[in-house]
């Protein structure tokens, strides 16, 4: 495929994955929706299975990275060229908004009857069940060392064909109910800012501020977290 048919599969496949992601995050959250308070573990297996339908979406044009965290750690350990991380973290940010935009649409007039300034925010971005910075910078680097480095193994094992969304699906479904309680686990630099900035833009009935204060977290530790992936995947005597 061609450098550009890649950019865009990052771009779409970013967009379907916040359009499903964050779609279920409105669903619990807002007011007035059919599943509101339906839970974690629909959030859990809402995220895994948006996952699952944006890879296979966007996997027969790229290599479905979707995640800047995950396109930083397969540059590191060598599995993918220098010369697109940029372009394809770019595409990532931007199909993160227009999904995030997507789905202030499509529950449009649940907006204003939602009064709850976080449980909108939490629709777009992820926020700390205990607020503690280092903390939960450590969490989200955890979990992406864990998304990353399942990731690189994944790609020394032959799964039947057509499967391998579906195993990468399972990944997001672990992380999300074993590490997700303490931040929401973005995992995802682009996860994350891309719907945040989409929260600051856009006008959205009833939001208070996007908490930029808290913006660092899930952007910085999913990097050092597959950074550190891919360096630990590097020395292994394979």
């Amino acid at each position: 495929m061609s450098d550009m048919t890649q950019i865009f599969s990052e771009f779409l496949g970013t967009a379907m994955l916040i359009l499903l992601g964050s779609g279920v995050c409105a669903a619990v959250n807002l007011a007035k929706s059919k599943a509101q308070a339906s839970g974690w573990i629909v959030i859990a297996a809402g995220w895994a299975t948006a996952v699952t339908i944006a890879v296979y979406a966007s996997s027969f044009m790229g290599p479905a990275h979707l995640n800047p965290a995950v396109t930083i750690g397969m540059a590191i350990a060598g599995k993918f060229a220098w010369n697109l991380v940029f372009p394809f973290i770019i595409a990532q940010i931007i199909g993160a908004m227009v999904g995030a935009t997507l789905v202030w649409l499509a529950y449009l007039p649940h907006w204003a009857e939602t009064k709850d300034q976080g449980a909108i925010l939490g629709t777009f971005a992820t926020g700390p069940a205990i607020r503690n910075l280092p903390a939960n910078l450590v969490t989200e680097i955890i979990g992406t060392f864990v998304l990353v480095f399942a990731l690189l193994a994944f790609g020394e094992t032959t799964f039947a064909d057509g499967t391998n969304p579906m195993v990468v699906g399972i990944l997001i479904l672990a992380i999300g109910l074993s590490l997700g309680g303490p931040t929401g686990y973005a995992i995802n630099p682009a996860r994350d800012l891309g719907p945040r900035l989409a929260h600051q833009l856009l006008p959205i009935a009833n939001k208070g501020n996007s908490d930029w204060g808290y913006s660092l977290v899930p952007i910085v530790g999913p990097i050092i977290g597959g950074a550190v992936a891919a360096g630990v995947f590097n020395i292994l005597p394979l």
